[in-house]
């Protein structure tokens, strides 16, 4: 009895925690050369992932230094990449949100690595 406790209570553990995992939405930095870094943010949205790539830019250079872009790059990654454009996506996307309202169901094909944007800065110290 005790046994099967205990195997059961560890399968639903697994089952809980790999339900709650999730794909990051922004990466670490990579230094590359003359003190460059480069991170990556990915989200929803072009402004999400945007704004997930300043997120880690400010978390590398900490409190004492401030990003400076050199160069940014936002692509888009979403499921129906290559299937249809990014805009016709968009409108498919909508479609499904509105079905899914109409429905009571949550339908939705978004995800949080449709877009992706890459920054490459620099931290300069504030004075």
């Amino acid at each position: 009895m005790k046994k099967t406790l205990l195997i059961s209570s560890s399968v639903l553990t697994a089952i809980v925690l790999g339900a709650c995992s999730s794909t990051p939405t922004k990466t670490l930095a990579i230094q590359t050369a003359n003190n460059q870094y480069q991170v990556t943010g990915m989200g929803k949205s072009q402004i999400i992932a945007k704004n997930n790539a300043i997120a880690a830019a400010n978390s590398t250079c900490g409190k004492k230094a401030a990003p400076v872009l050199i160069d940014e790059k936002t692509e888009y990654h979403g499921s129906l990449k290559g299937v249809v454009d990014e805009k016709t996506g968009q409108m498919i996307n909508a479609a499904a949100g509105v079905i899914g309202s109409m429905i009571g169901k949550n339908n939705t094909l978004e995800k949080d690595t449709d877009y992706q944007t890459t920054i490459s800065f620099t931290c300069k110290t504030s004075s």
